[in-house]
């Protein structure tokens, strides 16, 4: 095993330890994690949480349902999750493509080639790396590590990555040095966010960070 192997793995038993299984992503189905993973942008989760519940409440949480809804409706149902004017049009979008290209389902659309999924997921207007990234890895359960601003930092600050490193770089480090395996690439992404909510919400990002003493690796200059 390389430095980085034996490195990622060590973090990863260190929070596993601490913080124990995440259980994450919290959802019934996996048509409520795609719609979760799109209202998550921009927002906290306890926002989108209660975006899903108005959808539940009217049994309004299929693709059927949701893509013969009112624009105007499904932007009132969201509107907790903020933008949602936005949103409820990246929605629809997603819809679209799910219709049009594979008859609705989403079980068809997850047995996609993994490559050509995660283009066809990046090609719908509003859906960036990080939102197609969560679908594949939550909804289809398919072996994509999921990079956000927590992980940028945590790693950023303990040496592993340069301060700018782009989005497919950082997706490549975890990819290349941990097993293909999707409950772990899922159990380690909901640990960085459980660990970064302690040490890294708040400037100066990362003070008093336990892993700092406990991981030595050379720092990128």
């Amino acid at each position: 095993m390389s430095s980085s192997q034996i490195k990622l793995f060590d973090i990863y038993n260190k929070l596993y330890k601490r913080f124990g299984s995440q259980n994450w992503w919290p959802a019934d189905t996996d048509f409520e994690v795609v719609i979760g993973a799109i209202l998550t942008q921009n927002t906290a989760w306890s926002n989108v949480e209660k975006a899903i519940a108005n959808l539940k409440k009217k049994r309004l949480l299929s693709a059927k349902k949701l893509r013969a809804l009112k624009l105007a409706r499904l932007a009132e149902l969201i509107r907790p999750s903020g933008y949602y004017n936005i949103k409820t049009k990246r929605i629809r979008a997603f819809l679209d493509c799910l219709f049009s290209d594979y008859n609705g389902s989403l079980k068809k659309m997850f047995k996609s080639d993994l490559s050509r999924l995660r283009q066809a997921l990046l090609g719908i207007n509003g859906i960036g790396p990080e939102t197609a990234d969560s679908i594949i890895l939550y909804a289809a359960n398919r072996p994509v590590f999921v990079v956000d601003a927590y992980t940028r930092r945590i790693f950023s600050k303990l040496g592993f990555i340069k301060k700018h490193a782009s989005y497919e770089e950082i997706k490549k480090l975890f990819e290349k040095n941990l097993p293909k395996n999707p409950r772990i690439y899922q159990e380690y992404h909901a640990l960085i966010v459980e660990h970064a909510k302690r040490y890294y919400s708040k400037k100066p990002y990362g003070e008093n960070d336990p892993l700092l003493k406990a991981i030595k690796i050379k720092r990128f200059k």
